[in-house]
């Protein structure tokens, strides 16, 4: 009994200002060819269960070429897998903020998908002693217990929110889920597995229960997640396909339709803006591939504004012509205070994360309030204001 997970397709996702020569967002396009070469290769594995841990779709009121790729995508698994049952959950990027408001998900159960939408639903198959319980991420709702029925051989948990503590600071709060459970809830050891979505890097929560990661770089800070993924030697997006009877399990790579390349950074102590010019140029003329085309970031650490501000403009508007996105992230360096006691040297100003944990531990707090949580979550918070800044920051121009 072998399934196949994968979450967070983000159809729709749009990002920079490239368009297709039919008018379409590129990156838009890009992640839909991601998706198609999704399901050749759910296709050609023949799975049977397919789960879909929620975020189908990028915005709750997709555009109508979002709504026609998905919707081609999954009556293609329903003609080819046709005795496989096909079972989704809303992520937070898919459900409605009222319950007034209807889901797109809906639109899929007239082509025989099982989704979840506005309340946790179990769905059962008889023929293969299997239950899905299917948990979407729905502002309000309240959640039902998270433990498996009785009287089925294979019990599968079907989840859209964050697994608390696991995530790190780069997956941004502004993408939170509205769901939020403590590992201990997910009761993983009683399931034949748990399928979770909406982080986007794959990665085991316990033993049976999986994020399964994105299909694409559709979040506001991929280079976070490249960087995770390089860590954590996990070799970029794709699907897991899972044994519920051997325990087998197998994370399979889907190719980007876009690669994005993070250049070497740069430390710019002492260098003159013509210096620093060669150091940019020699990262992009050695760049594996060539960056033509590609999505690409250089970090310039220990930079000064005034050498950014004298930097050739023009050689970085070429870059950005040859890549499909360029973007040149500079890094000011550490500010300096005068010691202190009299003597003459100078010493490290704190830094803001430094600050921010002194205050934090100075601080008044109320009964019961654990300050060691108080400051890791404070600065957690930080750090992920300071990544969405950076993944935000445009490119120079002159």
């Amino acid at each position: 009994m072998r399934l196949v997970h994968l979450a967070d397709l983000h159809l729709g996702f749009r990002q920079y200002q490239r368009l297709t020569p039919t008018g379409i967002n590129q990156r838009e396009a890009d992640v839909a060819a991601t998706m198609q070469r999704a399901v050749a290769q759910i296709i050609e594995r023949a799975p049977d269960l397919i789960v879909i841990g929620g975020d189908i779709f990028h915005t709750v009121r997709p555009s109508n070429p979002a709504i026609l790729h998905a919707y081609r995508a999954f009556m293609q698994l329903r003609a080819q897998l046709p005795a496989t049952p096909i079972v989704m959950v809303a992520g937070n990027h898919d459900a409605p903020r009222t319950a007034e408001t209807g889901c797109i998900l809906r639109l899929f159960r007239e082509i025989g998908v099982h989704v979840a939408d506005a309340r946790a639903e179990l769905f059962t198959f008889a023929a293969q002693s299997l239950a899905v319980l299917a948990v979407p991420d729905v502002p309000g709702m309240v959640r039902p217990a998270l433990l498996p029925p009785a009287g089925f051989e294979h019990r599968v948990l079907l989840l859209h929110g964050e697994v608390a503590g696991l995530l790190p600071a780069h997956a941004a709060a502004a993408d939170r889920a509205a769901i939020e459970i403590q590992p201990h809830e997910l009761h993983a050891d009683q399931w034949s597995y748990v399928a979770l979505g909406h982080y986007h890097v794959y990665r085991q929560v316990a033993p049976g229960a999986f994020y399964s990661g994105s299909i694409d770089y559709t979040s506001s800070n991929p280079w976070g997640e490249l960087r995770e993924e390089r860590e954590q030697r996990v070799p970029g997006k794709g699907f897991i396909e899972h044994d519920l009877v051997t325990g087998a399990h197998r994370f399979h790579p889907v190719a980007p339709s876009r690669p994005l390349l993070d250049l070497e950074p740069i430390d710019a102590s002492g260098m003159s803006a013509a210096d620093l010019d060669g150091a940019i140029r020699a990262r992009v003329d050695s760049a594996a591939g060539g960056i033509d085309e590609r999505v690409v970031r250089v970090t310039v650490r220990t930079v000064a504004r005034h050498v950014v501000r004298a930097l050739d403009h023009a050689a970085l508007r070429e870059y950005r012509k040859r890549a499909m996105h360029f973007h040149l992230d500079t890094r000011r360096p550490e500010p300096l205070a005068r010691g202190q006691g009299g003597g003459s040297g100078a010493s490290r100003r704190a830094t803001l994360p430094e600050i921010v944990a002194e205050r934090l531990r100075e601080r008044a707090l109320p009964a019961g309030v654990d300050r060691d949580q108080l400051v890791a979550l404070g600065l957690r918070y930080l750090q992920q204001a300071e990544d969405a800044a950076v993944a935000a920051m445009p490119v120079l121009e002159s």
